[in-house]
């Protein structure tokens, strides 16, 4: 009998695992977010990333209300079997909630950090001017 592979991962004390978005292609890191064990299933499942959101306390479709889906293409599991790292396509360009392709802007330099990347579009366009953590 094969095991579930989702026995494999070692789920850290809140039942949670770190997870890598890289873009498929340019192998830009986009994001970093958490998964607990019904986000990754659903990730398994749908081919689309599902993250817990652990400011609102539940899964979290990536791109449920930004339009902004990540479609998984391959997922690796690290040899301590703690974090994960999606291979994804990233619909719209837009990863972070900012409004930017992705999450690592903000570069240190000369003893501060700096934004780097600039802004594709808008948040309050994004989410109506409602703010949203996506």
């Amino acid at each position: 009998m094969t095991q579930n592979p989702l026995d494999i991962v070692r789920w850290n004390d809140q039942g949670l695992i770190p997870v890598i978005a890289q873009e498929k292609g340019t192998g830009q890191i986009l994001m970093m977010a958490w998964m607990n064990r019904e986000a990754l299933a659903q990730t398994l499942e749908k081919r689309e990333a599902v993250y817990w959101s652990r400011s609102r306390g539940r899964l979290w479709h990536k791109g449920e209300s930004s339009g902004h889906v990540q479609v998984v293409h391959d997922i690796r599991l690290d040899c301590d079997y703690d974090a994960l790292l999606l291979s994804v396509e990233q619909k719209g360009g837009i990863a972070c909630h900012t409004g930017r392709h992705h999450c690592f802007f903000n570069q240190y330099r000369d003893g501060q950090w700096v934004d780097v990347d600039p802004v594709l579009k808008d948040p309050d366009a994004i989410y109506g001017g409602g703010k949203s953590h996506e």
